[in-house]
This record gives structure tokens, sequence and C-alpha cells, in this order.
């Protein structure tokens, strides 16, 4: 089955047919500037858009950067405030005349990498971090989604995780990768006390250079991957979680 995914990003909204069956795109994905300002008028626009150009009809999926609950954006990271409190889900709905999920774009990259990526075949619970303006996090268990952990904005020696760990911090503080590595080391040693996953997968555009850090980490029982799917993540996770709620309704 192809479902339509679409990645909604601080910079870029990107969206493809996905191949739901194999876990990739099936066509040439497309991907438009985020609006600016990202108001939700402007970007359900984009959202058309592309839509529009797939000649799509069926199920869409959207990700959005932020808490989302039953269809309304409770948060919004990178985005216009005004997203805040929105029915996102009824929005897209109303701008594409077609079915629409919406979940948190760390949620989606976690599904995807889960059923298709580092952590297929994996027992248990994956977590999964996105490192980049800030921490997404999401977690697996036994192939079910426990959606918007957050687990970005956990408090780590008095500091906010995301304000210390994240690759904008590590851009902003100009830190070289042994010391970014020594803040993701406590970050992730923290994770492993509360959570005892099976697998971490990192990701994010870091994931890219994990060969200059990701060796530098030690977490004794819990191996650490980089993320397989990269860009795509959030497509195919938003096409997922679109088919799963259109097999709900029937």
């Amino acid at each position: 089955m192809d479902v339509l995914g679409i990645d909604i990003g601080g910079s870029g909204i990107k969206g493809a047919p996905v191949d739901t069956a194999a876990g990739r795109l099936s066509r040439e994905r497309l991907r438009v500037p985020t609006p600016s300002p990202s108001a939700p008028k402007e970007v359900a626009g984009v959202v058309r858009q592309i839509v529009e150009h797939f000649a799509w009809t069926g199920p869409v999926g959207v990700t959005f950067p932020g808490v989302v609950l039953d269809g309304v954006t409770r948060t919004a990271a990178n985005v216009d405030r005004s997203w805040i409190g929105l029915d996102a889900r009824g929005l897209f709905a109303d701008a594409t005349g077609l079915p629409v999920t919406v979940l948190n774009d760390a949620d989606a990259a976690g599904l995807a990498e889960a059923r298709f990526g580092a952590g297929h075949g994996r027992a248990g619970m994956v977590a999964m971090f996105t490192f980049g303006t800030g921490i997404g996090s999401a977690l697996i268990v036994d192939g079910l989604l426990v959606p918007n952990t957050e687990f970005g904005h956990l408090e780590i020696d008095g500091h906010e995780a995301e304000r210390r760990a994240s690759d904008h911090a590590r851009e902003k503080h100009d830190l070289s990768w042994e010391h970014w590595a020594e803040r993701v080391q406590r970050y992730l040693e923290h994770i492993q006390m509360l959570l005892s996953p099976s697998l971490i997968i990192v990701g994010g555009g870091v994931s890219k250079k994990a060969d200059k850090w990701l060796p530098l980490i030690e977490l004794p029982g819990t191996p650490i991957v980089p993320a397989a799917l990269l860009n795509e993540a959030g497509i195919i996770g938003a096409a997922l979680a679109a088919e799963t709620a259109a097999h709900a309704h029937r």
C-alpha cells in the first residue's frame, strides 16, 4: 500500500508517497522551503501543494515539530507559536480534503527506524534520539509507539539536556567532538538509568558524522547505533502512522 508522508521541519517541508510494505519512497520526494512566518495557514498551503503535486487522493500522514495529542498541536518548536492548541489534523484535512494523521516528528522517525531501519527486528524497548536544533525522542516498545516523550527537556546537572547536548549547542559553543561527546554521554547515561532500553538509535543531521563522536561514547549493556533511514525517516514514519489510522477506521 502506498501512503503519502509529509515531514514538516523548521527549514523545509518534504513529502513523498511511501511503499509501506517495503519502507521506502515510491516516488522522488518534493521539498518546499518552510514558509516565513511558519503560521498554520501558510504551512497548510504547502501541505496542499505537496498533495496536489502527487495528485494524491488517499490517506496522508504529517509530522509536526512539537507535542501532538489527538491531532492537536500542544507545543511548537522552531515554528510559529500560533500552532499551540490548534486542531492541526482538522486544518490539514480541510486544506487537502483528505483523511490526515498528525504526529510528532521524532515519533515518526522512531516508528520508521524501528520497523525498517536500525531497530528492525529488535524486541523490547528501542529509544531513538534526534540531535539537531534540540533533542527529539521516540520510544518504541515491541513495535508500539509511546508518543510525545520529549526527553530532550530532561534536566541534567541543573540544565535542560538539549541546551547542552543538542547539535545546535555543539555549534553555538564551538565544542570539539570530544567535548560534545562527553555531554551526550552524560545525557545517555541518564536515559539508560531511567529506561534500560535494549537499543539506542541516534539520528538527526549529526548522525551522518557518527564516526567522529559515536566511538567516544560507551554505555555498557546498551548498544548505540546511528539511524539508517536518515532524512527519509520522518516521511516514512508519517506514512506508517496514516496507514495504521486508516486500518483502525475501517
